[in-house]
């Protein structure tokens, strides 16, 4: 498949399977859990779609899903998002947010590199940060800023449901989409991977 590459996207334009199983792939939709979020999914596409932010997608959604209680998972890095979220939330649902810092690892019990050797660096921690919420019970994981890698580990360990609000890019300021759009910055990147 190359989905991103097709200039046609009949898929979209008139309903045609280019892969031969639609019916098979649409048969995974029967479980109850995918289908309850396929459908809160589809009421936040049909619904405000050009005129809501993404926390408010966020909240919708798991309204409709009746969750109650929300964890979020972030990056120290992004402490002000993650901060401005939980205020937001708090009220509406019970919130527990776990810091990528969280239980003081230091870098050297795994050999990891780190930014200056005669320091002590603390280690990112997203499967704690899964156990904690886990361990809380959260119905839905909010992602804020986690590094690529982490935020695999994190969604990996998450019994909860994850949904990503902020995607870290230092050099785009949280904006990666930018260097998709930026011919600036599709040639950078280009030269940088060869």
């Amino acid at each position: 498949m190359n989905c991103a590459t097709c200039k046609d996207k009949n898929c979209y334009k008139t309903g045609k399977d280019c892969t031969g199983r639609g019916n098979e792939i649409a048969g995974s939709y029967e479980n109850e859990q995918s289908r309850k979020i396929m459908e809160a999914a589809n009421l936040r596409e049909s619904m405000d779609a050009l005129m809501s932010s993404r926390v408010e997608e966020i909240v919708r959604f798991a309204r409709k899903m009746k969750y109650d209680h929300l964890g979020i998972a972030f990056c120290v890095g992004c402490g002000r998002e993650a901060s401005a979220l939980h205020k937001l939330l708090d009220g509406a649902f019970r919130v527990t947010s776990v810091c990528c810092k969280v239980c003081g690892i230091d870098k050297d019990a795994f050999n990891l590199q780190k930014m200056r050797e005669d320091t002590l660096e603390v280690m990112c921690n997203p499967q704690g940060q899964a156990d904690l919420l886990n361990r809380a019970k959260t119905n839905l994981n909010i992602l804020v800023g986690l590094c690529v890698g982490h935020d695999i580990l994190f969604t990996d360990n998450s019994k909860a449901p994850v949904t990503t609000l902020v995607v870290k890019d230092r050099a785009l300021v949280n904006n990666p989409a930018g260097a998709l759009l930026s011919p600036y910055w599709q040639h950078i990147i280009k030269e940088r991977i060869g």
